[in-house]
């Protein structure tokens, strides 16, 4: 069986022959359709993530989608977070627990992309956030994948108006093209700048943001938010703390609100992910993607990482 084998942390994997996975008690066997390369796999492969060093060598691939049978199925796995291999392979184990089976139509490689990060920017929206029609939004780094997905989510929400940060002209690109109303350059971390460029692109008091990056952009959002407001943080990619100031919390009497997956249950990301497929199957939900052969998984790793990849690489076992 050809997999991409990780034999050393912070080095790509290699791809390789390996022996057929066994199912365990409780497990099912799965022929990989597509398997995409996602921040956490890149993160648990460093091994310095608060999951500790791997045990190597391992399969990489946190999710994927494949058949059980005849069914189409998501399927997600612990690898690089435990012991064991992940979905980077022509086929792979997963708990029974951890696979959903897809509508029909669904497509594989569009659901393998927008996977967990589409679960994240949904339940962080409507579960956490508690998103109605007719708010204003600002989602914040809306040219990764999560929120590029937000942007669309939201306005299939009915929010009134979805207001998208974004730092580099290519990742603005795709907020534009994901259907934001305005736009807004985070290329400077100065707060008082940005703030002033969120409260002009919403054209009103915001009601709630959605907050991958923390730092700099999420202390100018807060700014931009009513009085009793909500910020939703779900990630730190532009920093591990924030110059929020305490005048701006009080003052709105804001509500800081951190969400992650790990706190769904099975059910309810089961059921999100069947949500995110069923709107991908019908054409409204989608994000930036491409993909690579299996056979190319070195290089599409190293792209993935560098940032110069078209969005999210899912490869094609």
């Amino acid at each position: 069986m050809r997999a991409a084998e990780l034999r050393e942390p912070g080095r790509p994997p290699a791809v390789t022959d390996r022996e057929e996975p066994v199912c365990g008690p409780g497990e099912v066997l799965i022929e990989v359709l597509a398997a995409p390369i996602t921040p956490l796999d890149l993160l648990c492969a460093t091994g310095t993530s608060y999951f500790g060093r791997p045990a190597t060598p391992y399969v990489p691939g946190v999710q994927g989608v494949g058949t059980v049978g005849d069914r189409t199925v998501w399927f997600a796995t612990p690898a690089g977070m435990t012991p064991g291999d992940g979905s980077m392979a022509e086929r792979a184990v997963a708990r029974a627990e951890d696979v959903v089976a897809l509508p029909e139509g669904a497509d594989p490689v569009a659901v393998a992309a927008l996977g967990l990060s589409a679960v994240a920017a949904h339940m962080a929206l409507t579960w956490r956030g508690g998103l109605v029609p007719g708010e204003r939004v600002i989602v914040l780094g809306a040219g990764g994948v999560v929120g590029e997905a937000a942007v669309r989510l939201a306005r299939a929400a009915g929010a009134r108006r979805v207001v998208a940060g974004a730092r580099s002209p290519a990742a603005r690109a795709r907020a534009r093209w994901a259907g934001a109303d305005a736009v807004v350059a985070l290329d400077t971390d100065d707060v008082a700048v940005l703030a002033e460029r969120f409260t002009e692109a919403a054209d009103g008091p915001v009601d709630l943001v959605l907050d991958p990056l923390f730092g700099a952009p999420a202390a100018a959002a807060a700014r931009a938010l009513r009085r009793g407001g909500r910020l939703v943080n779900l990630g730190g990619a532009a920093g591990g703390t924030s110059p929020l100031d305490s005048a701006t919390l009080r003052s709105k009497s804001l509500r800081v609100l951190g969400y992650t997956n790990n706190e769904l249950t099975a059910r309810q990301r089961a059921e999100a992910i069947t949500e995110i497929a069923r709107r991908a199957a019908e054409g409204h939900l989608s994000v930036t993607h491409e993909t690579a052969p299996l056979n190319d998984a070195t290089r599409a790793w190293q792209r993935q990482g560098e940032g110069t990849a078209s969005g999210r690489i899912v490869l094609l076992p």
